[in-house]
């Protein structure tokens, strides 16, 4: 790669066998959604991850969205979620004008923290108003806490909506992430670790609900001659040709998590052991497809922040980003309740403020990889002045 090719953080990366199915549906003339792209896209997931139905749609987020319509999620109704993750995971509760309660992280997978769920429940229960749904993100690729998560649910009946739009082919104790909760969401935006260009897939051992699922993402037309309409639909599911496209993703996703974990290995033999640089953990009987590698910058160790070693980068075209910004700290979610990991102790603040995303493609070459390295270990010799100047 040239010295002015831009490095970004998660490029998208084809397999070459895309261009076989995408033709396929010009050939039959199924290029609207429906047909055998769509059909395929559905048996290769679901048999991926062992589950007895898949469904595609046009975004992750409207498969959240209608985990939530499954669900019976209405007006005044309560929804958990995890509070450390992207927008789309929380804005469909907005969607259906229920109230979203947010839950903090913990420092072992940086997802959802029992703890905090816990003492969100109880107290949901004695006021009785328990939520209607629990939003359990995989942050980065990594599996939150699912036994010790299904168990505190399963105590207060309710259930889990496993938003594995960053964790596809990941595992924890050997089962696939998001194949725990009632419902499973995966994204194929175009920075994940398989793309579609825009898609995503609700999964599920219920096939009845994802039928009506099916039934509600193609307007809920009912069954007749003449177009019928019950109840509101919407416009949610995936053509033929950009399923045609998932299908190729799909033969690579393996190789794709293999060549995501070297990435992350090479980072972690130059970084780990670095004073101040702290990786995303890999939780014991997990396995993380490192969608992105993900690590803490203490300034007070490195005499550095994300924020400069973000601006240096950029500087030498390479893309990186902070950690997200959690949900309680949006302007949008102002006043929402926020339970901490601890009473006194957030651990999603800690991890928006010293967070770090470093590119991570599969596609990226050793070349591409060194350069981001030389330059973070460029910055922290920076620091490292800085901080003995300070000593």
């Amino acid at each position: 790669m040239s010295n002015d090719q831009r490095i970004f953080l998660s490029s998208p990366h084809m397999s070459g066998n895309e261009q076989k199915y995408i033709k396929e549906a010009f050939d039959l003339n199924w290029i609207a959604p429906l047909g055998n792209n769509v059909d395929g896209l559905e048996k290769q997931l679901a048999q991926y991850n062992s589950v007895n139905g898949a469904a595609v749609f046009t975004s992750g987020t409207a498969a959240i969205h209608l985990a939530l319509k499954l669900l019976n999620v209405t007006k005044g109704d309560k929804v958990f979620c995890s509070s450390l993750t992207f927008v789309a995971s929380a804005n469909p509760i907005l969607y259906e004008d229920a109230t979203p309660i947010l839950i903090d992280s913990e420092p072992d997978t940086w997802n959802m923290s029992p703890k905090a769920l816990k003492r969100a429940l109880v107290e949901a229960k004695n006021e009785g108003h328990l939520p209607k749904a629990v939003i359990v993100v995989n942050l980065y690729g990594q599996s939150a806490k699912m036994d010790e998560l299904l168990e505190i649910c399963e105590t207060f009946n309710v259930p889990i909506i496993e938003d594995a739009a960053e964790s596809l082919g990941s595992t924890y104790k050997g089962q696939k992430s998001g194949t725990f909760g009632k419902f499973g969401v995966f994204s194929f935006n175009g920075n994940k670790i398989i793309t579609t260009s825009g898609g995503g897939a609700l999964v599920s051992n219920d096939t009845d609900a994802l039928e009506k699922a099916r039934f509600l993402s193609t307007q809920a037309r009912d069954k007749a001659i003449h177009y019928q309409h019950s109840q509101v639909g919407y416009n949610y599911r995936m053509s033929n040709i950009v399923a045609g496209v998932g299908r190729g993703q799909m033969e690579v996703l393996d190789e794709r998590i293999t060549q995501r974990r070297s990435v992350f290995d090479r980072y972690y033999q130059a970084l780990n052991g670095i004073e101040g640089i702290a990786f995303q953990p890999e939780l014991d009987n997990s396995f993380s497809n490192r969608w992105l590698t993900a690590l803490t910058i203490d300034v007070e160790a490195t005499g550095v922040s994300k924020e400069e070693i973000i601006k240096e980068l950029g500087e030498h075209n390479i893309e990186a980003r902070p950690a997200w910004k959690p949900m309680h700290l949006q302007p949008l979610f102002k006043g929402v309740k926020y339970y901490s990991h601890d009473e006194n102790i957030s651990i999603s603040d800690y991890l928006f403020e010293y967070g770090l995303c470093l590119p991570s493609g599969s596609n990226m070459s050793g070349v591409d990889q060194e350069k981001v390295i030389y330059h973070i270990l460029k910055t922290l010799e920076k620091g490292k002045s800085n901080v003995l100047l300070h000593t």
